[in-house]
């Protein structure tokens, strides 16, 4: 459960009722560790979330906001739900009616639902949707994809890590790190991924449907060993210990 400052019921005044973009990033951070402000900005462009404005055109949040940002961001982490079937979920909430959490990767009356891509976590992000998230411009992106650090799926669109990858460029930016610079780690991500696919692929190739499913979960569950040897390695070339 999110924990927001407390402030008045109705009767308080306004800079005690409401938080500042930066405000709401703590907030939310201690659930999601990996949002960032780009990310609030790219799902209230998206409607899902309508803060106010100041007269100089700083973003208010109130306690309800950040609730509904916090409902967001865990249907997409725990549902991979696109945006759109977000959206209509909580403002169905809002209005009352019965709302059931709509099911990605599943069927429905021996249909498929419409918002499935290619499975369960197949989520996907137009490129505005991309350029918008990360704040940055489509040259900028258009350099990215030529180094490899990101890569439109056949249909144009990216998946939803994309955010993540993107944003991460953005921060390492920051400290002067360029896109071109990053073209080790891609490689050394693509060796990873390789190891994986290795381990994987004879039960992606089994005749079983449910032994087929069973190399999802074991992708997942090597991809994070994988990520967390990564970062161990990393701590221990540099001689820091990461909180």
């Amino acid at each position: 459960m999110l924990q927001t400052p407390s402030g008045g019921a109705g009767h308080g005044t306004a800079a005690t009722e409401l938080m500042s973009i930066g405000t709401v990033l703590t907030v939310l951070r201690d659930e999601f560790p990996e949002v960032t402000i780009s990310k609030i900005r790219f799902l209230e462009s998206e409607g899902l979330i309508e803060p106010q404005r100041t007269p100089s055109g700083y973003r208010k949040f109130t306690a309800g906001d950040v609730e509904r940002l916090g409902h967001v961001l865990r249907m997409q982490r725990d549902h991979y739900l696109p945006l759109k079937v977000i959206r209509e979920h909580l403002d169905a909430m809002e209005r009352g009616e019965a709302a059931p959490l709509p099911t990605v990767g599943r069927q429905r009356d021996g249909e498929p639902v419409l918002e499935v891509s290619e499975g369960p976590t197949a989520a996907r992000i137009g490129r505005a949707e991309l350029l918008a998230a990360a704040d940055i411009g489509d040259e900028e992106l258009r350099e990215w994809e030529s180094y490899g650090l990101l890569a439109p799926l056949p249909d144009g669109a990216y998946d939803a890590e994309a955010v993540t990858v993107a944003s991460l460029v953005v921060e390492l930016g920051r400290f002067g790190i360029e896109p071109r610079h990053l073209r080790v780690m891609k490689a050394a991500a693509d060796r990873e991924a390789g190891l994986v696919d290795q381990v994987v692929a004879p039960l992606r190739r089994h005749r079983n449907p449910q032994t087929r499913a069973h190399a999802e979960a074991r992708t997942k569950e090597l991809a994070a060993l994988t990520v967390r040897l990564h970062a161990a390695l990393v701590q221990t070339a540099l001689g820091v210990r990461l909180p």
